[in-house]
């Protein structure tokens, strides 16, 4: 069955505003779709999809949608809705169109220029040649430039893995364990999650098996006091909740209050009670100054330039700037810094970024060790052994999509030295009466 005509202009309506890059793309795509309630589940889909190709491929594309006759906008469409759904279920196309759609991808992109078959900026691009060399770069290209799996993660506090794997297999929803991470299923299909009492009641959540490992490498224990300093929607919040047990305080920090709403529903699913969320102004915030020296675990998702996700946000490496990435830099190390101030003696932090980037991730590290002589580096080889993942890393963590099959990670691990006890003061002896 084929697609009506008109999806194509709707397509290319939203796709012209997206590519403004003034919004991420989830944003636009919701909001068109809340404008335009007669567009059916199928024609969403193919919208959706048709975009997010355009994204991934926006260098290819737009070399050859640039060049012949033609609206360049509509061969853009053109081309993401044909690599999205197959030139056959497209209706109203003339016979040039198809067969140009056909010619452009049945091209062979491994002969192309290596910077156009990366589809990266530029800058990206040769910012990543510098830092792992041309072939790795490609080979990361091409994992970013293909579409994430839905991975989710088993409530340990309401299921097991098993028990969820045979109910989702009753819906019928086919899933399979992780290879890395102990909670973690993969589902290949994208189902509707939000209508399955599994989801409902909190036995899974959503969470890309990169982040539930990182979120084991934070070691968090029964009974311990933790933080999750820059929580957000509390991902990985949950995923330490359910690691303590629901036993000890955990706190879950964050500068946005509409990001920690997005906690708030999640956490009354989970069964947690022993998540505090807390709205804190910046770094140095007198709520974080009161639990100084008193935590047993703190993680620093730091804010970064999200390279990391890009098979789920394309559309981040067109919209993020070089520059960015440096101005990112300062406010990492006064994060970090700031966090850092929690941790009693044998405490352990976590530094972890959603990028591959060096100088968003090594180099805040070494910085951080070499400001703070009262840390030392916890190699991840160690941190992984003691988690029990069969993962091969050296000092730092790094997960790449290309051979790990999960989103752009990396973490490093400090334990505070223990602190010097202070001398008690010497008391006087009394005077001989």
């Amino acid at each position: 069955m084929r697609l009506p005509p008109a999806i194509l202009a709707n397509a290319e309506e939203v796709l012209r505003e997206i590519l403004r890059f003034a919004a991420p793309a989830d944003t636009t795509l919701s909001r068109y779709f809340k404008d335009h309630p007669r567009l059916g589940g199928r024609e969403r889909g193919a919208v959706a999809e048709c975009v997010y190709n355009v994204l991934r491929n926006k260098s290819f594309y737009t070399d050859f949608s640039e060049a012949g006759g033609g609206a360049t906008m509509r061969r853009l469409t053109l081309l993401g809705m044909a690599d999205a759904v197959g030139v056959e279920s497209l209706g109203g196309l003339t016979d040039d169109e198809v067969q140009w759609v056909e010619r452009i991808l049945q091209i062979d992109r491994k002969v192309m220029h290596k910077s156009s078959r990366s589809n990266m900026p530029k800058w990206l691009f040769d910012k990543l040649v510098a830092q792992m060399g041309e072939e790795e770069t490609l080979l990361l290209a091409d994992g970013m430039n293909q579409p994430a799996p839905l991975d989710l993660r088993v409530n340990a506090i309401k299921a097991n893995r098993d028990d969820v794997i045979a109910t989702l297999a009753e819906a019928p929803i086919r899933a399979t364990p992780t290879p890395f991470a102990p909670l973690g299923l993969r589902v290949l299909q994208k189902p509707q999650l939000q209508n399955l009492p599994l989801f409902k009641d909190g036995h899974i959540e959503v969470q890309d098996e990169g982040s539930q490992i990182l979120s084991a490498v934070v070691g968090a224990k029964r009974g311990e006091m933790v933080v999750d300093f820059c929580a957000g929607a509390g991902g990985k919040t949950l995923a330490l909740g359910a690691t303590m047990r629901n036993t000890g305080r955990l706190y879950a920090f964050d500068v946005s209050e509409k990001r920690l709403a997005k906690l708030k529903p999640r956490l009354a699913r989970s069964g947690l009670s022993n998540v505090h969320p807390v709205l804190i102004a910046h770094e140095r915030d007198a709520k974080i100054k009161r639990l100084a020296g008193k935590i047993d675990r703190v993680l620093v998702d730091a804010p970064c330039s999200g390279l990391g996700t890009l098979r789920r946000n394309p559309d981040v490496k067109w919209r993020q700037q070089e520059s960015a990435v440096a101005e990112m830099q300062t406010k990492q190390a006064a994060i970090l810094d700031g966090a850092a101030r929690l941790l009693k003696g044998g405490g352990r932090l976590v530094y972890a970024t959603c990028s591959f980037l060096d100088e968003e991730n090594d180099f805040i590290a070494n910085q951080f060790l070499a400001a703070h002589p009262d840390f030392e580096l916890v190699p991840m080889s160690k941190v992984l052994a003691e988690q029990k993942i069969d993962l091969e890393m050296g000092d730092f963590l790094k997960l790449l999509p290309h051979k790990h099959q999960t989103d752009g990670f990396f973490a490093a691990v400090f334990e505070r030295k223990p602190m010097a006890r202070k001398a008690a003061p010497v008391q006087e002896e009394a005077e001989e009466e």
